[in-house]
């Protein structure tokens, strides 16, 4: 399904640099995670109503809920270095 060529391309494009051992290794893996993905596909999900959750027991969600917050000014506080109403950080980005 998916061949050296095509691992060596999405490699490139990817800027990675791969050994000969992490091609075969990628080749293999992602051949299975797309010949499982294509099985998948294949299933008869015609009259299969959607869900959001598999179990209607745990809904992991809660209610929104409206509740105070800090102020702007609060949250600042315990900043280390405030500037123009935000929290100031070191560059950490080369340029």
């Amino acid at each position: 399904m998916i061949d050296r060529d095509a691992v060596l391309h999405i490699a490139r494009l990817a800027r990675l640099n791969l050994t000969e051992e992490e091609v075969g290794n990628i080749t293999n893996q992602l051949g299975s995670t797309l010949e499982y993905i294509d099985q998948l596909n294949k299933a008869d999900t015609e009259n299969v109503e959607p869900t959001n959750f598999v179990s209607p027991v745990h809904d992991p969600l809660r209610d929104d809920t409206l509740k105070a917050s800090l102020t702007q000014d609060e949250t600042l506080q315990n900043g280390p270095v405030v500037k123009k109403g935000h929290f100031a950080i070191p560059k950490v980005i080369g340029g």
